[in-house]
Parts: C-alpha cells; sequence; structure tokens
C-alpha cells in the first residue's frame, strides 16, 4: 500500500508537470503560459473582480498574482481600474483584445483534455474526476 501512495503521488506530478509543459507550448503564441491563462478564464466568469479575490480563487500567493497580473496588463489583456469603493483596490477587466483569444485557449485545453482522456470510455471519466475530487477535497482539508 505505501507503494501505491508514492506511485500516486508520482503520477499527479507527472501529470501535472507534462500539462504544464504542453500548455506552455501551445499558448506561447498568445505570450501566454500553464500559469497565467487561468487569470484569464477567472475574469471571463467574474469580471471586475478584484486581484486579492483572484488570488484566493485561483489558490496562488498575492505576489505570483501581481507579477502575472502586471504582465497580462503589459500585454494588453487586462484593464485594471481604481475600485470607487475602496481607493486602495483594483478591479481587472477583460481587454477587446483578451476576449478574443480566450475561446482559442480554451480549445487548446479541450485539445489536451481530449488528447489525455482518449482511452478512457465515459464512465472512466466520471470515476477519475470523481477520485480526483475526492483527494482535492481531502488534501484542502490538511492544515498547511
Amino acid at each position: 500500500m505505501q507503494d501505491d501512495i508514492m506511485h500516486l503521488i508520482k503520477l499527479n506530478n507527472k501529470i501535472f508537470r507534462t500539462t504544464q509543459v504542453y500548455l506552455d507550448r501551445v499558448l506561447k503564441e498568445y505570450e501566454l503560459s500553464s500559469g497565467s491563462y487561468p487569470y484569464l478564464l477567472i475574469l471571463r466568469e467574474h469580471e471586475g473582480i478584484s486581484q486579492s479575490r483572484i488570488s484566493s480563487e485561483l489558490g496562488y500567493d498575492k505576489a505570483m498574482s501581481a507579477r502575472t497580473i502586471t504582465k497580462l496588463i503589459k500585454l494588453g489583456y487586462l484593464d485594471r481600474k481604481e475600485d470607487e469603493a475602496d481607493s486602495r483596490a483594483y478591479k481587472l477587466y477583460l481587454t477587446e483584445k483578451a476576449k478574443v483569444i480566450i475561446p482559442k485557449v480554451l480549445g487548446e485545453i479541450h485539445k489536451l483534455v481530449h488528447l489525455i482522456t482518449v482511452d478512457l470510455n465515459d464512465e472512466a471519466k466520471v470515476i477519475t474526476i470523481d477520485s480526483l475530487n475526492v483527494i482535492l477535497n481531502n488534501i484542502k482539508k490538511i492544515k498547511l
């Protein structure tokens, strides 16, 4: 059983790293990476939220988010506007440039999901997703 646990950790790490490398490669044409595209997707669903909330939603630290958001602004994907209710805070919005490329980014993600699940039937996909959600929920309960 101990070997199974270590194998699970190794598999998880390899899957994560391999998907990062793949996404970094295919998103390069948009000057995005596996670490930056999630910001666009969060804003697609919750445009006008704060930088702090994005960090919280993604589970990234605030310093990393600040660097990534600054880069996305320089690339022309985001606009930052002062929050009228709190002059110390800023709300973030997608630019037209971002709105144009998001469907392309999602297309690449869907392509990757298809590639990595091609040999799984629908039942196996559901079981895998359910199992991974259980594991994620369990790890979130751990005090880090």
